[in-house]
């Protein structure tokens, strides 16, 4: 199936081209941040995409073990959860937001990668896109139809916090980090508590990626906001945020432009701050 825009993202078009084909499999993982009070399944169930299945990033992308929201559960789990959604091998997932291209379209783009399902591409400009061209939508629920999903899980591509603080003094990855100015400074009150960001670390918001309609800009765009925030695309690259979430958005960025090997931090900010004896600076990087 040729892909118009790049190997991690497609069209509305395409998918519309598309969407009755028996190895697509198209994916609302839609999540929103716990103060905007919304719930996305709820929107799910008013309106998705016809045959899409929904993706709980706070069930299937939890380790119960963790005291961290959607960490990254094991191989074994996720195999589990998505298999019952008919994602596995020999299909094309594609997963949307109702928010465009961002946040948590990203992260199950980046988590199915991390177990080996590299067949995995992002909607760009989301729902609201979709929506806008005046596409079907429904409110129909989507059959289960259980695939067979082997898992290997890639550790090259999830960071955890010994790595991360290891980094602070060797410097071999350029730590990223998604969150905005404001929050990475340390100029306002931070949710998980300590304000400000880890040392020798990057600001990249990830809203810089986007354009207002939600969709990702050029690669040569994405090339240009990396290089301003004083990051080296060529160099090794660890993406981090609030909890794990849109720091893949930075790695879909990074990926366009010809960088694929972006780890991410999966505890980001929120394991972090929330750890006794971690470093922290403020101010810009």
């Amino acid at each position: 199936m040729t892909n118009p825009l790049s190997d991690a993202l497609v069209s509305t078009q395409w998918l519309a081209d598309h969407l009755d084909a028996p190895d697509v499999r198209v994916v609302d993982a839609s999540w929103y941040m716990p103060a905007e009070n919304k719930n996305a399944r709820d929107f799910y169930d008013a309106e998705h995409i016809p045959g899409a299945v929904f993706f709980d990033i706070d069930d299937i992308a939890a380790d119960d073990s963790a005291p961290l929201p959607h960490m990254m559960p094991d191989a074994i789990k996720f195999s589990a959860k998505v298999r019952k959604l008919g994602l596995g091998d020999g299909v094309r997932v594609v997963v949307y937001s109702q928010k465009g291209s961002a946040l948590a379209a990203c992260r199950a783009w980046w988590m199915l990668r991390h177990f080996g399902h590299h067949d995995v591409v992002v909607l760009d400009g989301g729902l609201p896109k979709w929506i806008a061209e005046g596409r079907p939508v429904t409110d129909a629920p989507t059959p289960p139809r259980e695939r067979h999903f082997t898992a290997r899980a890639n550790s090259f591509l999830l960071r955890e916090y010994d790595q991360v603080l290891s980094n602070v003094k060797t410097k071999r990855e350029q730590l990223v980090d998604a969150r905005a100015g404001e929050r990475f400074r340390g100029e306002v009150d931070d949710p998980w508590g300590k304000s400000g960001h880890v040392p020798g670390s990057y600001n990249l918001p990830f809203t810089e990626l986007l354009n207002s309609d939600g969709t990702f800009k050029s690669a040569d765009e994405i090339k240009a906001a990396f290089d301003a925030a004083g990051v080296d695309l060529n160099k090794p690259i660890v993406a981090s945020c609030g909890s794990g979430v849109t720091a893949c958005v930075l790695a879909m960025g990074a990926y366009i432009s010809g960088h694929k090997q972006v780890a991410v931090y999966d505890g980001s900010w929120a394991e972090w701050a929330t750890t006794e004896d971690s470093p922290v600076d403020t101010g810009p990087a």
